[in-house]
C-alpha cells in the first residue's frame, strides 16, 4: 500500500514539472496530426484498390 502511495506522489510531483503546450500550439499539433492520418489514409486506401484491382485482374484471367 505504501508503494501505491509513493507512485501516486511522485506522479503528481512529475506532472508539476510538465510543460504544457499553449492553446495555439494544440491546436496546430492537433491539425498536423490529423492532416497527417488523413493523406496516410487516403494513400493507403489508394494502394489498397490497386491490389484489389489487380488481386481481381489475375483472378479472372
Amino acid at each position: 500500500m505504501k508503494a501505491a502511495k509513493t507512485y501516486i506522489k511522485e506522479s503528481f510531483e512529475e506532472l508539476s514539472r510538465v510543460t504544457w503546450p499553449t492553446k495555439n500550439q494544440a491546436v496546430r499539433l492537433t491539425s498536423i496530426v490529423l492532416v497527417s492520418c488523413l493523406i496516410f489514409g487516403l494513400l493507403l486506401g489508394f494502394v489498397d484498390y490497386i491490389f484489389n484491382e489487380m488481386f481481381v485482374y489475375v483472378i479472372s484471367r
